[in-house]
């Protein structure tokens, strides 16, 4: 009987080591998680999903891919671009996109270096426009719509030959123009067609007359928080792997197919 007992304690200890061991493992090989704030109405790079159970689009499915090659887990709080921002500059999330850089801005965040990707800011006009490959300098004398919170070309903003009229989202801008309130409207081009491929109102409605140039969009990491450095580094070696191994020209390929008119 005594043998049986010191030979079940011994069991006991040996599965007691073991279990141990293992969650000491577990722990160091855990999924390290962050929260990054993701703009919800940027259809189809950003936006909240029907059933509001978090954001779609190109934007979100690279930043968790590349993440996730760091064995990084992203959570996203799905949040207007104003807010995503501000949530960023303080701190209270580890990064927001998606983001241009700008002059006003370039301090305010961590950048990493290469973009997460870029789109043209289209010009857009009345579908009746006799108008085509319009430039910036074309819109001079012209009324041009733009939506609050976004970040456009600060040369543009600082043109005083522009006026500016401004929306609350891309949609009320398409509004706008619709309505005649405003000569064009800045609409990046790929929204733009998402908008109209859409939205069944729109048809034969507005149409791309040209563009101000080509921007490049990156997750601004937070100054404020703690790991926003760190982050931005490791989602940076991300993004370099998911390019490597060809996931992110897939998905980039799969996206335009998709949106193009």
């Amino acid at each position: 009987m005594p043998t049986r007992t010191r030979w079940r304690t011994r069991m006991w200890t040996s599965w007691l080591v073991l279990l141990v061991a293992a969650g000491w493992c577990g722990s160091a090989m855990a999924t390290e998680v962050v929260t990054v704030a993701a703009e919800d109405d940027w259809a189809p790079y950003s936006s909240m999903r029907a059933d509001r159970a978090g954001p779609e689009g190109l934007a979100p499915a690279l930043v968790k891919a590349a993440f996730k090659t760091q064995d990084v887990e992203v959570r996203f709080q799905v949040v207007p671009f104003s807010r995503c921002l501000h949530y960023a500059e303080k701190g209270a999330v580890v990064g927001c996109f998606d983001t241009t850089r700008t002059e006003a801005n370039k301090d305010l965040f961590y950048w990493h270096p290469t973009p997460l990707f870029q789109e043209e800011l289209g010009i857009f006009a009345r579908a009746d426009a006799d108008v085509r490959e319009l430039r910036q300098k074309d819109l001079e004398g012209q009324s041009v719509g733009v939506t609050i919170g976004y970040t456009y070309p600060t040369d543009f903003m600082q043109n005083p030959r522009i006026t500016k009229l401004s929306a609350v989202s891309d949609g009320n801008l398409v509004k706008m123009l619709v309505a005649r309130r405003v000569n064009y409207i800045l609409l990046n081009t790929m929204p733009g067609y998402y908008r109209i491929k859409h939205e069944p109102a729109l048809k034969d409605q507005i149409k791309r007359v040209g563009a101000i140039g080509v921007d490049s969009f990156w997750v601004s990491f937070s100054r404020a928080h703690p790991d926003g450095k760190r982050m931005s580094q490791l989602f940076e070696k991300g993004l370099q792997a998911i390019k490597a191994n060809g996931e992110y020209d897939r998905m980039l390929s799969a996206f335009k197919r998709e949106l193009q008119p």
